[in-house]
């Protein structure tokens, strides 16, 4: 399990924008990210394998189109319980809050792909311990 993107937007509801590291500061989520703040979806998550899914679909995208921070392999994001602890690289621990969430307008996202995959498989949590991730970092549940 290893982390495959890392992404970051200025506004919400847009495509964000790949980089190679990011940090992930304690209780706000990522240094530069609009969606990072005193909230409970500091952070979201998309498994690599869903968006190949969309492709396989017809659909032009690629990692940072659903607007999630956090690209992986190998891991089932859906299939991880509210409360489940999640060390990214050496220092980065995350708690996973939510999974999925409601779309209350079409986006950016939508008009794009036609579709959204983050209401059914995104995931959001929030930063427990901050630090430097980089693409290529090992994932362990905790």
């Amino acid at each position: 399990m290893k982390v495959v993107s890392i992404a970051l937007s200025a506004e919400k509801g847009t495509r964000k924008t790949p980089v190679t590291t990011a940090n992930l500061i304690a209780e706000h989520g990522l240094e530069g990210d609009a969606h990072a703040g005193k909230w409970h979806r500091q952070v979201s998550f998309l498994a690599g394998e869903d968006i190949q899914a969309a492709r396989d679909r017809g659909i032009d995208v690629d990692f940072g189109d659903f607007a999630e921070n956090i690209g992986t392999q190998g891991v089932d994001w859906p299939s991880l319980p509210v409360g489940t602890r999640v060390r990214l690289g050496k220092d980065v621990l995350v708690e996973v809050t939510q999974i999925g969430k409601k779309c209350h307008v079409k986006c950016a996202i939508y008009e794009l792909a036609g579709e959204c995959i983050m209401p059914k498989r995104g995931v959001f949590a929030r930063v427990l311990h901050g630090g430097q991730l980089s693409i290529g970092d090992p994932i362990t549940i905790e």
